[in-house]
């Protein structure tokens, strides 16, 4: 399972350019931050307060217990990080200057819909963020496991309670990357280890493939 979510952060990470200012959701998504090339400048928003997050702490020596990212997780900050209010923090997603979020997801909709934030009758901890990022964000990247326990996460229509509607752009799983379009979802790669067939049979969709599909980039 951890290998499975390493690859798909290591492939989101490639998603971004030089440049961007770009959010990073709680849990899989979070993970992104490890993997961004080297070469490239990306700055990380938290919309709990700061700019410029970095890997998440793994040795008790980089520790500072005053910064944590939005889904309260010790994390280093760059050089560059600039804090700011919660206000400020929001202030610039609504504004519309954040490029892209990536956030995990229970249930996506053929039609981009999302359901990320609640199972009913569960005790979560609320929606925090997300409902401000899918709209405020010109790019929603959704990274997740393809399936459930074997059901469908990729559905005609959500079944569960929505963040936002008709917001991802972009789907990537263990399995391929997704674009979401007006004709529907378009696999744009292929993993190696999957076949067409077994794509389709875990999504609850017909999916389109593109006619220059590509083999899934995670190295």
């Amino acid at each position: 399972m951890a290998d499975l979510k390493e690859r798909i952060a290591r492939r989101c990470a490639k998603e971004f350019e030089d440049g961007d200012f770009i959010n990073l959701g709680i849990g899989l998504p979070t993970m992104v931050a490890d993997y961004l090339p080297p070469d490239i400048e990306v700055t990380c928003h938290s919309e709990n307060g700061f700019a410029g997050i970095d890997d998440v702490v793994t040795d008790p020596a980089d520790l500072d217990v005053d910064i944590i990212n939005s889904g309260g997780v010790y994390v280093k900050a760059l050089p560059r990080a600039k804090f700011f209010d919660t206000a400020e923090g929001f202030g610039l997603v609504r504004g519309g200057h954040v490029k892209a979020t990536v956030l995990g997801a229970m249930e996506v909709a053929e039609n981009g819909d999302l359901a990320n934030w609640i199972v009913p009758g569960k005790r979560v901890a609320g929606m925090g963020g997300a409902m401000d990022l899918c709209v405020g964000c010109p790019q929603v990247i959704i990274t997740m496991l393809h399936t459930q326990k074997g059901n469908h996460k990729i559905k005609k229509e959500c079944t569960l309670p929505l963040t936002a509607e008709k917001c991802v752009t972009k789907i990537i799983t263990e399995m391929a990357v997704m674009e979401v379009t007006d004709e529907g979802i378009v696999v744009t790669e292929l993993h190696p280890d999957f076949t067409k067939e077994e794509v389709q049979e875990a999504t609850g969709v017909e999916l389109i493939w593109a006619d220059d599909l590509k083999p899934y980039d995670e190295d």
